[in-house]
């Protein structure tokens, strides 16, 4: 890592919040001595990184200060700076030399299922290649579970990841594949989080195998006028074996009229039109992202889409990684989250993913932090997380370590030590 020179204090980074005397007014906690502070404002930090994509000014992403403070009143941050020059505070938590980041923002998971699909999973490393139709075992038992059954397994998963430094969640429905059913995990989903996305198009309904054209029908009609209130986004597996370009237009054209913004499943399995629709429409998110032509590349370094990379679903289906890098040095936008789903990706650890992301594809450590925090809040269009710095949401990690760094140096090991939502320490 780079050790490049002193602290750059913005005005925001210096300026103590308003009082008569400079102190805080209102009850506020002030985090002190973190050994390295990562805000995610370059202009706050130092260092610079091996891609072009993060130099600002000679900043880096992560805007990296050292020996730092942050100080959070009600549910947001208020001041970042120097520890030595933090305001005075109701309260003071001693971060003891170890570092703080951001907390995790994952854009992309499926958590509203019943039952597990260990059996596919052993036969996949035993040799069998993944393709989309597992999908079908899920529904089944999503179908046959129970309200309370399906909220507490999401609350579960919820917080197994809140533990790691998840502090937002986007989830997705995509296991009911009937009206009612979907529009139930989007009701349950919505008591969770308020990243709740409708895939209805996840697959062909086995109600609909004979006649895809028809459960296309459902999806733009009767199921998304029962799933919309529940929504904030519409999703579609844009696959063979899924929807075709086509289809999927017409799903996420229909979503976008009720008010729903799209997201794309995308080029997961085999080269396809999932990128370039999704760039097209103004997807907020083309996930996947594994196969890519150039022209793929280009449009999503033109557009305002971000990729989303989910290396959890290539180490659980032993797939070809994405070429990050290729991404990077082309200018595109990348997020990494964890796609925890029951068939190809059951993790809901972002450390183990940026692991996985810095090792094997060529991310490095500050673009992986970068990508599963602040890259992860604009794949969901959201300015108020992913950073600490004056203004934002007061979603942080303490990591048991004194650099952000050893979430890629140390894979596997339990490192967090401390998570703060919405200012409230949680874990």
């Amino acid at each position: 890592m780079n050790t490049g020179p002193e602290t750059r204090n913005s005005a925001a980074a210096t300026s103590a919040p308003t009082s008569a005397n400079s102190a805080v007014a209102t009850p506020a906690t002030a985090i002190v001595n973190i050994a390295s502070l990562v805000t995610n404002d370059p202009s706050l930090g130092w260092g610079s990184p091996r891609s072009s994509k993060f130099e600002s000014g000679g900043g880096s992403p992560l805007g990296l200060i050292r020996d730092a403070a942050v100080v959070i009143e009600g549910d947001r941050v208020v001041w970042v700076g120097e520890s030595s020059k933090a305001p005075a505070t109701d309260n003071r938590v001693d971060a003891a030399g170890r570092a703080v980041i951001p907390g995790f923002v994952d854009s992309h998971s499926h958590l509203v299922f019943a039952g597990d699909r260990t059996a596919e999973f052993n036969a996949r490393m035993s040799g069998q290649p993944y393709k989309a139709g597992g999908i079908r075992t899920t529904v089944a038992a999503t179908r046959a579970a129970s309200d309370e059954a399906l909220s507490a397994n999401v609350a579960h998963y919820l917080r197994e990841a809140l533990a790691q430094g998840t502090t937002t969640f986007e989830t997705k429905s995509g296991y009911g594949l009937t009206v009612e059913d979907e529009a139930r995990a989007l009701r349950i989903a919505a008591e969770h989080t308020d990243e709740v996305t409708y895939l209805g198009a996840h697959i062909v309904s086995p109600d609909y195998a004979d006649d895809p054209a028809a459960y296309v029908d459902l999806v733009t009609g009767p199921m998304l006028d029962a799933c919309a209130p529940y929504a904030r986004w519409v999703d579609v597996f844009c696959e063979k074996g899924a929807f075709d370009g086509d289809q999927a237009r017409a799903i996420l054209t229909a979503g976008r009229a009720k008010g729903l913004h799209p997201r794309v499943h995308a080029n997961q399995l085999s080269y396809g039109p999932g990128v370039q629709l999704a760039v097209e429409l103004d997807a907020a998110s083309a996930d996947h992202c594994t196969h890519l032509t150039d022209a793929d590349v280009d449009a999503l370094a033109s557009g305002n889409t971000v990729a989303t990379l989910l290396p959890g679903a290539e180490f659980s289906t032993r797939a070809e990684w994405p070429n990050a890098r290729r991404l990077l040095d082309a200018g595109v936008t990348v997020a990494l989250s964890t796609d925890c789903n029951p068939g190809s990706s059951f993790t809901s650890s972002v450390p183990f993913c940026i692991a996985l992301a810095v090792r094997d594809m060529h991310m490095t450590p500050d673009e992986a932090v970068w990508s599963a925090t602040a890259g992860g809040a604009a794949a969901l269009r959201r300015t108020d997380i992913g950073r600490l710095t004056p203004g934002t949401r007061a979603d942080l990690t303490l990591l048991n370590a004194p650099s952000h760094v050893h979430l890629a140096y140390r894979p596997g090991v339990p490192l967090v030590a401390g998570v703060w939502r919405r200012g409230v320490r949680v874990a």
